[in-house]
């Protein structure tokens, strides 16, 4: 079940509960359904969080890698005898 759909389901449950048109059964009943929800919302997220922290770490590992050294910077300058001033 995509995120979204938990969503509009729970806010769904929630309009239910808030209407004051349920029975106690019935409205126990949405309660633990909205329960369910909310652990399927938590861990989807839970999930989206660690990608997104995989992917960030393999984008700072790519970038810094990119970046030479001073000492890599030094030798590329012996080798073309082109000065950087910056």
């Amino acid at each position: 079940m995509k995120f979204e759909t938990v969503m509009e389901n729970l806010q769904t449950i929630v309009e239910e509960m808030e209407s004051g048109d349920l029975p106690l059964d019935d409205l126990i009943g949405r309660y633990e359904e909205g329960m369910k929800l909310v652990k399927i919302s938590r861990d989807k997220l839970a999930q989206a969080e660690q990608k997104i922290e995989v992917l960030t770490r393999t984008q700072t590992n790519e970038l810094t890698s990119k970046i030479p050294t001073s000492s890599e910077s030094d030798d590329d300058q012996k080798k073309t005898g082109d000065v950087s001033l910056f």
